[in-house]
């Protein structure tokens, strides 16, 4: 029981360490931007050199031949190091239009979205956002070095456990560090990926012409069908007459009568 006791101390003396070790990291930061060597975000100079930056981008392009364009991306992204993430070409009622997402290296966003412009009779719409996760990315270093070091000292624990109880007490802690570890490695794994490729959604459209192409086939088939509504609302409102014939076929018949009289 005292061997446990030692070992619960222990465990709360590690909790203890990470804690401060984390508040003094966070204190060490001066608060007034520009002073001890940083920029006006906080971030120290060393690591402003190696800022990273999500940037993505969205345009609408009015393009001749849809499947061609979408080859013609597909291409200049694998020109620029780049890849396709997703593309899809999609029709409904007389309209076509496509998507195609890709990825290509930070560096070249400003040409790809240049050549992109060249690929299309016109750009309806383009928008580029950039976010800065620079500050982010610094604060999960930090979390994921104290974290590492707290599994150090979890493990050389282990080594000094001499029951079972102590050693699974030892282990429960071992794991919940050891998945907070796991979640910072997948999320810096992420801004990482993110930042060093930029992603750009591209939307395809026909190109709108000045009149639409007449065709006699598309004119035939245009006027057999408003044939064909025209018959469906004459036949449903001599069905609705038939049904309703003892609402207006007497009060008729009585006119019809008293006109003849009237006449002779």
């Amino acid at each position: 029981m005292n061997k446990l006791l030692k070992v619960s101390i222990l465990i709360l003396l590690i909790l203890g360490v990470v804690l401060i070790s984390g508040c003094a990291w966070t204190s060490e930061a001066p608060s007034v931007p520009g002073e001890g060597g940083q920029d006006e975000s906080g971030i120290p100079d060393e690591l402003t050199k190696d800022r990273k930056i999500v940037k993505t981008g969205s345009m609408t392009l009015e393009v001749e031949d849809i499947a061609e364009t979408m080859s013609e991306v597909a291409e200049m992204a694998d020109e620029l190091n780049g890849y396709v993430v997703s593309s899809y070409k999609y029709e409904y009622a007389q309209r076509v239009e496509g998507r195609i997402i890709i990825r290509v290296p930070f560096e070249t966003f400003d040409e790809a979205f240049a050549r992109l412009r060249q690929l299309a009779r016109d750009v309806p719409y383009e928008t580029t956002t950039a976010t800065d996760v620079t500050e982010e990315y610094v604060d999960l270093e930090a979390q994921l070095s104290n974290l590492l070091a707290t599994e150090a000292q979890y493990l050389a624990l282990m080594e000094k456990a001499e029951t079972v109880e102590e050693m699974l007490k030892v282990q429960s802690e071992l794991s919940k560090v050891r998945g907070q570890i796991e979640q910072i490695e997948g999320r810096m794994q992420y801004l990482e990926q993110t930042s060093e490729t930029a992603l750009i959604e591209v939307t395809l459209q026909k190109t709108k012409g000045l009149a639409e192409p007449w065709s006699a086939s598309a004119a035939l088939q245009s006027a057999v069908r408003g044939l064909t509504t025209f018959g469906r609302g004459l036949a449903t409102v001599l069905i609705w007459l038939g049904i309703f014939c003892w609402a207006w076929v007497p009060p008729l018949v009585i006119w019809l009568r008293r006109r003849r009289r009237a006449k002779s």
